[in-house]
């Protein structure tokens, strides 16, 4: 079972000014999964503040998969992309190029969407967008694989071959 944190970054639910939707929605999306929510979380559109939580929950074990959902789009403070790049050691560039070309096929929009996907110690952090119907339908796209990613990142040495 996955241990998975979910990190919304929003500069207007972190104040309080509107409700965090996006959060919940992949919430309720990762329990239908029969994964477990070990931490929530709303921060700020600031690269410091999405640096300090991702690397206190990829080094302190806190969670296989880290989801953020915020941040990736074109607008002068999206820094969600940037910071996870900071803090990941290696790029898993197949997972947002799958969310993107899936979104694609709903939306024209998904083009300009610049989340990634990476791994740091022995969790896999993946962006997700800031609208919660597009968080879910996201992470919807990659879910299959990502049991089996998390698996390989903390050394699983059986064959990946599919019988």
């Amino acid at each position: 079972m996955l241990r998975v944190a979910v990190l919304t970054v929003s500069d207007r639910s972190s104040e309080g000014v509107r409700p965090d939707m996006s959060g919940p929605a992949l919430v309720d999306k990762v329990r239908s999964l029969s994964w477990l929510v070990v931490e929530t979380s709303v921060c700020p559109d600031e690269e410091a503040r999405i640096r300090e939580r991702l690397i206190q929950w990829a080094d302190g074990d806190v969670a296989d998969l880290i989801l953020t959902t915020g941040g990736t789009g074109l607008a002068p403070r999206d820094v969600t992309p940037e910071a996870t790049q900071t803090v990941v050691t290696r790029l898993v560039p197949g997972i947002p190029e799958a969310m993107r070309a899936d979104s694609l096929k709903k939306t024209p929009h998904a083009v300009i969407s610049r989340g990634v996907a990476g791994v740091r110690s022995r969790s896999l952090i993946i962006n997700l967008p800031g609208s919660p119907k597009a968080a879910v339908e996201n992470l919807d796209a990659v879910a299959a694989a990502l049991e089996h990613a998390v698996s390989k990142i903390q050394g699983d040495p059986s064959d990946c071959a599919q019988i």
